[in-house]
């Protein structure tokens, strides 16, 4: 019971950071598609929360550490992105090529309103999970990747 417990939380914490941990973590430890895009989400959505609240505290916080060229490559990208697609776009690109921090961060950071990053993020969190959790799981059921895999 302990170790299913330690399982669980060790996969939503790592979904806190990684987004992609969760559907495959949650598929590598047994759990059904339901069970790993709630894990999935829920641990995104605990750091969007978290981040959210305190994310221009940290921001400043990192700045006064960590000092950066304002022009990166990087920044010019989720600039464009924000200018294309708006607060979608980087909801969208979040659990693909950000982090749920970083995603967040960078959402508050644009002056997105707390409710707004909330819906935005958890839309794209349900879409992104389901999407992985049910590809995973199909790609698995073929006999190839299952006896690979055993």
């Amino acid at each position: 019971m302990i170790e299913s417990i330690l399982k669980l939380l060790g996969i939503y914490f790592l979904s806190w950071f990684k987004f992609i941990a969760g559907p495959v973590l949650g598929t590598a430890a047994g759990y059904s598609v339901i069970q790993t895009i709630l894990v999935t989400v829920s641990g995104m959505m605990s750091s969007v929360v978290v981040f959210t609240f305190i994310g221009a505290r940290f921001k400043k916080f990192i700045e006064i550490r960590f000092p950066k060229p304002k022009f990166s490559k990087k920044n010019r990208n989720i600039v464009k992105i924000w200018k294309k697609y708006g607060e979608m776009g980087i909801a969208a690109i979040t659990p693909l090529l950000l982090t749920p921090i970083g995603g967040t961060l960078i959402m508050v950071s644009f002056g997105v309103k707390k409710r707004r990053i909330f819906i935005q993020m958890l839309i794209s969190s349900i879409l992104w999970a389901t999407f992985f959790s049910l590809t995973i799981d199909s790609i698995l059921k073929i006999p190839f990747f299952n006896n690979l895999f055993l």
